[in-house]
């Protein structure tokens, strides 16, 4: 059975979640503006959500439907944020998605870690495409998107419903040949 991945990068490193991190899990994710700004992350985010969120992790990497990790500080060694890349292997694409707690936002970490998981998914996990989508009123999350080198696809108008309100969802995409030829 395949292992959950580490990946070094240069201020963090993205790890496999241990349950021991559900507190600060639920602490992080529990913030109202990280549900306001994120699809599907509740608010109130109750006790024992993020133990049952993280015991699926290894399950769902061993099905080949995504890999989720720990977005942690490398010296400091606190996690800080989520990332995940859901994968569709009858396509070859995946879906990239974060979040970062509010404390270490403007640090370029969520850029930083989302070029980690697009090189590993793009190099070991062999997708064509990557994209990734936001809530329309968190046009920060479209500028991580962009400075990874992901075009504008579009926005669905109202599509989806968020705490009793419809919201727009922008889609950013990257294919593998866009990421080597800008890679190289």
């Amino acid at each position: 059975m395949k292992k959950l991945p580490t990946i070094p990068l240069e201020r963090l490193i993205l790890r496999p979640f241990r349950i021991e991190d559900a507190k600060v899990v639920q602490q992080l994710a529990g913030d109202p503006y990280i549900a306001e700004t994120t699809l599907y992350i509740p608010h109130p985010y109750e006790d024992g959500m993020a133990e049952q969120w993280i015991e699926t992790h290894a399950h769902n990497f061993h099905e080949d439907r995504s890999l989720e990790l720990a977005i942690v500080h490398k010296e400091e060694q606190y996690v800080i944020g989520a990332i995940c890349i859901g994968c569709t292997r009858k396509f070859d694409h995946g879906e990239l998605a974060y979040w970062i707690g509010r404390p270490y936002k403007n640090n370029g970490y969520c850029t930083e870690a989302a070029e980690g998981i697009v090189r590993y998914a793009f190099d070991e996990l062999k997708l064509n495409r990557i994209f990734a989508r936001y809530l329309g009123k968190n046009p920060a999350s479209g500028k991580v998107m962009e400075k990874l080198g992901m075009k504008y696809e579009g926005r669905l108008r109202q599509h989806v419903r968020k705490g009793g309100n419809y919201e727009d969802l922008v889609y950013y995409g990257l294919l593998k040949e866009e990421y080597v030829s800008e890679n190289r």
